[in-house]
Parts: C-alpha cells; structure tokens; sequence
C-alpha cells in the first residue's frame, strides 16, 4: 500500500465575512499519480485529495469522473478518511465503467461530518485487478468553518467610543 501525497489541494476559504459554505475541489490524472508515486497504482493505494481543516463541517464530498478511465479492469474507488472512515463519502465507485460526466453515489451515511482536527479527504483504491492507466477524477467537498465566530456588544462598536 502506498500514499500519493503530492496532489492534496490545500484548504482556501471564502474571503467574505461570516460563515458560508464553499466548494473545494481537485482533479486527479491516474497517469500523474502513478508517475508520482513511482510504479503503477494498486489496489490500497490511497490518494490525498483534499486537506481539511480542524472544526470544519464537510456538507458534501464526492467523485465525478471527468475523463474516461483506460487500461484498467477492476477499479473501485472509495472517497473517505484513511484512519477513520475510508468510505465515508462514496463506497464503491466502479471507475473502470464510468464516462466522463459520470459522478459517484454518495454513502448514505457520511455526512455532514464534523472534522475535529486537521486531516484529508482521500481517495483509496479499494480493488482492481489492474488499476486504470489514464482518465482523470475531480474530487469535491462543501465545506464550512465551524470555528468561534466570537461575540460583539455595544461596547465593541467605535461609535460608542465617539459619543
């Protein structure tokens, strides 16, 4: 089993104040991903697709296939948090059958999900006889700060202090 590391999207929240919901992604070339690890993909490799930081509630996190896999049999994909719940978000995409366009059932468990501390959304490749050689994935995520947005009294307003 190896880990793919050097494709993970790091977080970038919303400029605008107060507490919205934004949208992550990232798309995944199988061909990038086996030249980055160094030899062709197998079956429990995993693949850190997006990070996530602590006290974020994940809304929604899913798999679209944007480019028509080849050169594979077999491969089933999870979306999930290795070390926790490797298919929280989807459990068992059959890539190798997917067009582009094609997006993945979500589990119907999995969220919304609170992320106490910092960790990734992961892509495993949960079986294949022979990983799929091309295509591309793009993984997604709703994601929204649940951190203290604090308190503000009257006494915290500059017009108070100019009166």
């Amino acid at each position: 089993m190896a880990t793919v590391s050097s494709y993970v999207l790091a977080e970038t929240r919303s400029a605008t104040p107060g507490v919205r919901p934004y949208i992550v992604d990232v798309v995944l070339d199988f061909a990038d991903l086996a030249t980055a690890k160094g030899s062709a993909l197998a079956a429990a490799d995993i693949v850190e697709a997006i990070d996530v930081p602590a006290n974020t509630l994940v809304l929604a996190a899913g798999i679209e296939a944007t480019v028509a896999p080849t050169g594979g049999t077999g491969t089933v994909l999870d979306l999930g948090i290795t070390g926790g719940d490797v298919d929280r978000f989807v459990d068992g995409f059959a890539y190798d059958s997917a067009s582009a366009g094609d997006y993945a059932t979500g589990a119907n468990t999995g969220v919304p999900f609170v992320m106490g501390a910092s960790d990734t959304i992961d892509v495993l490749i949960q079986a294949a006889t022979t990983v799929s050689t091309a295509g591309k994935i793009r993984v997604w995520a709703v994601l929204m700060s649940i951190d203290s947005v604090g308190t503000s009294g009257a006494d915290e307003v500059v017009r108070d202090q100019l009166a």
